[in-house]
């Protein structure tokens, strides 16, 4: 163990906790998904991982599409244009994703008034068969006559590889906090996830859709005898976790640059993780639970060595439920005050 690397200097202490804000920030925008249809539906939707995952791919053609296949390196200023071209891509790809998750997975156990435990079988089973999906673009190209065409997308012979953004995107270093540099793609992830974060919470605390939401994760039978359309209600909280992980997913691929048809499955793990260490139904909770976790494995990091990464997330998991079952803040969904 190596103590002394993270609190040997407070050089060394800032840039573990600033590195580690940068990724809990991503962690944060995809735990909003979990909580969001857990606080709903008392579900966990474990196929989450899987429309980040789509969100990343949506990411990365279209700047195939709109810059081609040769690899180059590109300041954040000019990919701008794209990457807000890649932003409104992947929100949609993952918001639809989303919704064909809740209009395939869920809508039918609920309509049966299935057990939660088919609904967590029935959701692990869609994250295998998207992320499947994925590793299959090539045949589904293919059996279409179109694999040529797509090529550039599909990736034929290997779609289970890492895909790479032809471009990348080079960070700029702006300030230093110890002996990190904060580069403009740091400020961008982190400031970007946390006004994200607070339109959320405010959309859903004041506007009538979001009192929607509360009075349905409250009390679904009284909401709709109150005349709140819980389906409507139930689509529109899928979409907006979906319009989410698309958002996260820009933000990854601007950080990593590459993605692959399993990359959602340790993040997506990570991001229950910070959703339930925040208090899983609570807004507030999934980003608190997300800068927590970033900042906790990259410490672990530093102490352990960087293969105790993961390790150090998990344990971190098991002790803070161990301390406060209900997570950091606890509070749901339903009981959130406008």
């Amino acid at each position: 163990m190596h103590f002394d690397k993270l609190f040997g200097s407070l050089d060394g202490f800032l840039s573990y906790t600033t590195g580690g804000l940068v990724f809990g920030a991503i962690y944060a925008l995809v735990a909003l998904g979990y909580t969001m249809v857990y606080g709903v539906l008392q579900l966990i939707n474990f196929a989450h991982s899987e429309v980040f995952m789509f969100g990343t791919f949506a990411v990365a053609w279209v700047f195939v599409l709109l810059h081609g296949t040769d690899g180059v390196t590109w300041s954040l200023g000019k990919a701008l244009p794209i990457l807000l071209a890649a932003l409104i891509a992947a929100m949609v790809v993952s918001g639809l994703v989303a919704l064909l998750l809740e209009r395939v997975a869920y809508r039918p156990l609920l309509k049966k008034n299935a057990p939660k435990l088919i609904a967590l079988i029935s959701a692990i089973g869609a994250s295998f068969a998207l992320s499947e999906a994925m590793g299959l673009r090539d045949h589904f190209a293919s059996w279409f006559g179109l694999d040529d065409n797509l090529a550039d997308y599909v990736s034929p012979g290997g779609a289970r590889d890492v895909y790479s953004n032809p471009v990348t995107i080079e960070p700029t270093p702006l300030f230093s906090i110890g002996g990190y540099q904060v580069t403009d793609v740091d400020l961008v992830v982190v400031i970007a996830a946390i006004l994200m974060m607070v339109a959320l919470d405010q959309f859903v605390r004041r506007t009538r859709f979001g009192r929607g939401i509360r009075a349905v994760a409250q009390d679904p039978e009284s909401a709709s005898l109150m005349g709140v359309n819980s389906q409507r209600v139930i689509q529109g909280t899928f979409l907006i976790g979906g319009l989410m992980a698309g958002a996260a997913a820009t933000l990854y691929m601007m950080k990593i640059g590459s993605t692959r048809q399993n990359a959602g499955f340790i993040l997506g793990v990570k991001a229950f993780t910070a959703a339930v260490m925040g208090g899983i139904g609570n807004l507030r909770g999934a980003l608190l639970g997300g800068l927590v976790l970033g900042v906790m494995e990259n410490w672990g990091s530093a102490v352990f060595g960087a293969q105790w990464k993961d390790v150090v997330a998990f344990v971190l998991l098991v002790l803070v439920l161990l301390l406060r079952p209900s997570g950091l803040l606890g509070e749901a969904l339903g009981k959130a005050r406008a």
